[in-house]
């Protein structure tokens, strides 16, 4: 970021002693009518400037010192988002997902590396294939689910302080990764590719091969600002296939819930999870899960109640309700049901110099290191090269009339067992697309010797 010019650096005004305020400092001559305010939280939104044709045309340092904010606060990842962006966002028309994000408001990670979210409790996945009963093996489903809820929407804000923006991955972009095998468990292998850069979609597979379990799914964002908010609709689904002892299989499918992102305005970004998801099963069983969120007076946050249904039946056989970023517990009886407070395991990855240069923490590397240690100068230069590279590349695709191919995954206009299993709850959409994976990684048995 570059150093604020001398005759656009902003006096300081008398701030009433008993409100927390906002000091203001601006590096665009268009701000001029913002210089020298003092704003409490509550009003900021009145001082963004008009929309203009560049999202992020300006910035706005943000620093809470004793409730005031300080003109030369460090722009370090833990600081938390800034007032200007929230201001550009809400000024904005169309998908958020299209936006540039500068460095500073960027997490070090790339979105490619979230699917790994689904198995950090892998003990939890692994068991599943144990379930005795297809009602049993439900509830186990519906169990592992919940506990990748924290990894997936919670774990930035207890990393960085806060919400960041992952970096947005590129067409081919790739992820490997396992859970070695302990005590039984069976080892757990992860693949996934950005199959989709406009938008952005990421496509992955989850297998536990001893244990007869594959996860196949894709996920991407449709963002919009709305009261104060980002509202996130996910697209996408997954199916969880478990291979039978006597040669069957069960399959589920599992839809995603909306996100609503709070905290904007207090620059202190997170995530609440809004609406229904479902867990649907070949079997029949349907658990159908509730999201309600802490309000503006009242409430927990992350708070869910999952309602599991037999087959054929719209009566409820379990209810289970907590937090799912901490526990919850079977409402029938009072025993806990699910239980992440203890520690997660992160993925095993090969070393950045063994890695191909298409994955994602070796072609991130740089601005990673950039965004961790404070040096938004070198971060920017180095996302802008990758960025400025793909350009060119989809430009020379253009000129020779190709298209990129994928390495990993095939994609197919619908989902037959999506579509299938969908009937049963009244999925909506009712019909969508999917990436198959096509079979043909072989190195992922290498990493736990690594």
């Amino acid at each position: 970021m570059a150093d604020t010019p001398n005759n656009e650096q902003v006096g300081e005004a008398s701030t009433p002693t008993s409100q927390p305020s906002f000091r203001v400092t601006c590096q665009s001559r268009s701000l001029c009518a913002a210089q020298q305010l003092d704003v409490i939280p509550q009003i900021v939104s009145p001082f963004c400037p008009p929309p203009t044709p560049n999202p992020f045309p300006y910035v706005l340092l943000r620093e809470y010192t004793n409730h005031t904010l300080s003109s030369s606060a460090p722009l370090l990842p833990s600081t938390g988002f800034f007032i200007p962006e929230m201001c550009s966002i809400a000024s904005f028309s169309g998908d958020l997902s299209s936006m540039t994000a500068p460095p500073f408001i960027l997490s070090p990670v790339s979105l490619t590396e979230f699917p790994a979210y689904w198995c950090e409790r892998p003990e939890l996945f692994a068991a599943i294939a144990d379930g005795k009963t297809a009602e049993e093996r439900s509830l186990l489903v519906l169990k592992w689910f919940i506990s990748t809820l924290k990894g997936q929407y919670t774990s930035r804000n207890e990393s960085m302080g806060s919400e960041k923006k992952p970096l947005n991955p590129v067409l081919g972009e790739l992820f490997y990764g396992q859970w070695p095998d302990k005590n039984g468990r069976g080892q757990t292998n992860l693949i996934v590719e950005q199959v989709s850069h406009h938008p952005p979609i990421t496509a992955y597979y989850i297998t536990n091969p001893s244990k007869g379990l594959a996860l196949q799914g894709h996920s991407a964002q449709k963002t919009s600002f709305s009261g104060g908010s980002i509202i996130v609709k996910q697209i996408g689904h997954a199916v969880l296939t478990v291979n039978l002892a006597d040669g069957q299989k069960e399959e589920y499918t599992i839809t995603f819930p909306r996100l609503r992102i709070d905290g904007l305005w207090y620059g202190s970004p997170y995530i609440e999870l809004a609406e229904t998801s479902y867990i649907q099963s070949s079997a029949g069983w349907l658990s159908t899960i509730e999201y309600k969120g802490k309000g503006y007076f009242s409430g927990k946050s992350h708070t869910f109640k999952a309602l599991v249904s037999p087959p054929g039946s719209n009566n409820t056989a379990y209810t289970f309700e907590g937090q799912w970023h901490l526990t919850s517990k079977d409402l029938k009886n009072g025993t806990t049901f699910t239980d992440v407070t203890g520690e997660k395991e992160e993925v095993t990855v090969r070393p950045v110099d063994s890695q191909d240069d298409w994955e994602s923490r070796k072609l991130w590397y740089s601005v990673a290191k950039g965004i961790r240690e404070g040096d938004f100068e070198s971060a920017s230069r180095e996302k802008s090269k990758i960025e400025n590279e793909q350009r060119q590349r989809r430009r020379d695709e253009v000129a020779a009339a190709t298209s990129w191919q994928l390495r990993h995954f095939k994609h197919h206009e619908s989902d037959p067992v999506y579509e299938s299993l969908g009937r049963l709850f009244r999925a909506n959409p009712s019909v969508e697309d999917v990436y198959i994976f096509q079979h043909n990684v072989t190195h992922l048995e290498t990493l736990a010797s690594q």
